[in-house]
């Protein structure tokens, strides 16, 4: 078993946010590490949930500020619902994610996590007036 290292980073590679988890498995596919990386952040904001949501990608009727995304009020979440939404970000080009210095661009591509397990997700934020 290994433990791997979720980061999120600027396109100019500044390090915005990581935590990390154990016990996985040598391999698992991009879609899977998705998934376990949303699951993992929703768990944590439902053991205690407030206003605002520190995660990959914005729940529905939530408005993105400067460090997530503030909810109308503080409520649960549903990890399968935002895995679905991360899933479509990623296949939309909503971030992108580095395994290594590697950009990986299939969901079903697998990732050797015990040669490399550092995950680096970059959001791109749409240009204004763009």
């Amino acid at each position: 078993m290994t433990a791997v290292t979720f980061r999120d980073e600027t396109a100019t590679g500044k390090a915005l946010a990581s935590f990390q988890v154990g016990d996985l498995p040598a391999a698992l596919t991009v879609r899977e590490l998705i998934r376990l990386r949303v699951r993992e952040e929703v768990a944590r904001h439902n053991a205690r949930p407030v206003s605002r949501f520190h995660g990959l990608v914005q729940p529905e009727d939530a408005e993105a500020d400067l460090n997530g995304y503030r909810l109308r009020e503080p409520r649960r979440l549903d990890w399968e619902r935002q895995a679905g939404i991360a899933e479509r970000a990623f296949l939309s080009n909503g971030f992108f994610m580095l395994v290594g210095d590697r950009q990986v661009e299939d969901l079903d591509e697998v990732v050797d996590l015990a040669g490399d397990p550092d995950l680096v997700f970059i959001r791109l934020v749409p240009l204004v007036g763009g």
